[in-house]
C-alpha cells in the first residue's frame, strides 16, 4: 500500500485530451463524470489523502496462457477472471483496512473504491510508490509486475505521504509491439475502441468486422501486454483462494462454452466478473473466436445450433463465422 495527496491537474488534462481523441470509445461514463474522477475532494467531499493498495491475481495453477493462446480449440480468458469476482473481495479487505486505521490512529471519513467509481487508480498508485505506469498504461511494479488489482479509499486523516517511483520502462516496447489490433497507439496512450478487452467486455453491440480476424481465441479481456512484460518474470501469484481457477475456464474448449443455456452461464458464472457481461455478449465473443479457428465439423455445427438465436447480434456474429469456416 502507499498514500497519495489529491493533486491530479496533470493526470486531468491528460485524461482530457484522451477523452477528446474519442479513445473511450462507448464508455460514456469516462466522460459525464466531469472532474470528480481528478478531483477526489468533488467526488468525496472533505478527502485530502487517499490510500492505495494492490492484491495480487495471478491464479497460481492455471494453464500455461501461451499454450491456450496458441490452441484454436481452446477459449483464452484473461487471468483476472478465472476466478471470484475481485470487486467483492478487493471492497471487503479495504473496508475492513479502513475501519482499523479509525482504531489505530483516530476516527475518519472515509469511502472505499475497486474500479467501481470515477477514480483515477493508476496515477493515485503511481504517485503513492506503488509503482509507474507502464506504455500499455497498466501499473508496473518492480517485485510485482502487473498482475495484481488496485483499490483506494478515500480519507480525510491528513496521513504522510509516500514518493512516487521513477519510470523503469525504458526503451522497451514489447507491449506495444505485441497488441493484437495495434490498440497502444503510443506509448502510454490506449485507443480503448480497438482493445480486445473493450471489444469482449465493455462494448454492447456489433464488434467492427475488421477487428474480428485478429481477436483469435480471445473471449473475454486480453493479457498479450502483460505476458510480453519483462517485469512479469517478476510476478507472484494469487496468496487468495478467491482467484484460484472456477469451472475450468483456463482451458476450456470454445465448443462446450457456446453450448452454454443463458441458465447456465448465470449459474456456472455466479460471484464471477464474466457474469456482467450477459449471455447474448459471451454468445457473440465465443462466435468470433470459432470463426477465427480452422475449419472443423464440430465447429460448424456448433455454430449452426445458434443461426436462428432470438438475438440479431448473435445471428450476425454466427453468420460472419460460419463464413469464415465455409472458405477456410
Amino acid at each position: 500500500m502507499g498514500i497519495a495527496d489529491v493533486e491530479l491537474s496533470a493526470a486531468e488534462a491528460k485524461l482530457q485530451a484522451w477523452l477528446d481523441q474519442g479513445f473511450h470509445g462507448e464508455m460514456d461514463y469516462m466522460a459525464t463524470h466531469g472532474t470528480r474522477r481528478s478531483r477526489p475532494a468533488e467526488l468525496i467531499p472533505g478527502t485530502v489523502r487517499i490510500i492505495s493498495v494492490r492484491l495480487d491475481y495471478l491464479p497460481p495453477d492455471a494453464a500455461d496462457p501461451h499454450t491456450i493462446l496458441d490452441d484454436a480449440d481452446t477459449a483464452y480468458i484473461s487471468r483476472y477472471a478465472l476466478g471470484r469476482d475481485y470487486h467483492k473481495v478487493l471492497r471487503n479487505r479495504l473496508q475492513k483496512l479502513a475501519e482499523k486505521i479509525g482504531q489505530e490512529g483516530g476516527e475518519h471519513h472515509f469511502r472505499v473504491f475497486t474500479d467501481s467509481a470515477p477514480v483515477l487508480e493508476v496515477e493515485l498508485a503511481s504517485k503513492s510508490g506503488l509503482g509507474w505506469r507502464g506504455k500499455h498504461t497498466l501499473l508496473l511494479n518492480r517485485q510485482h509486475g502487473s498482475w495484481f488489482f488496485l483499490g483506494e479509499i478515500y480519507t480525510d486523516l491528513l496521513l504522510p505521504v509516500d514518493a512516487p517511483e521513477a519510470n523503469h520502462c525504458g526503451t522497451c516496447q514489447a507491449c506495444i509491439d505485441i497488441c493484437p489490433t495495434q490498440a497502444i497507439v503510443a506509448p502510454y496512450s490506449l485507443d480503448a475502441r480497438r482493445c480486445i478487452s473493450y471489444l469482449t467486455i465493455e462494448l454492447k453491440g456489433s464488434i467492427p468486422s475488421e477487428l474480428r480476424p485478429l481477436m483469435g481465441n480471445r473471449i473475454y479481456g486480453c493479457d498479450d501486454c502483460q505476458l510480453v512484460c519483462p517485469w512479469n518474470r517478476f510476478a507472484q501469484t494469487a496468496a487468495l483462494p478467491d482467484f484460484a481457477v472456477r469451472n475450468g475456464l483456463d482451458s476450456a474448449r470454445l465448443v462446450d462454452l457456446f453450448a452454454w443455456s443463458e441458465a447456465e452461464f448465470n449459474e456456472r458464472l455466479a460471484g464471477s466478473p464474466i457474469r456482467r457481461i450477459g449471455h447474448e455478449r459471451w454468445l457473440r465473443n465465443i462466435a468470433v473466436a470459432l470463426g477465427n479457428a480452422p475449419a472443423s465439423i464440430e465447429r460448424d455445427a456448433a455454430l449452426s445450433m445458434r443461426l436462428n438465436h432470438p438475438s440479431e447480434m448473435v445471428r450476425e456474429h454466427v453468420a460472419w463465422a460460419l463464413s469464415r469456416q465455409h472458405t477456410a
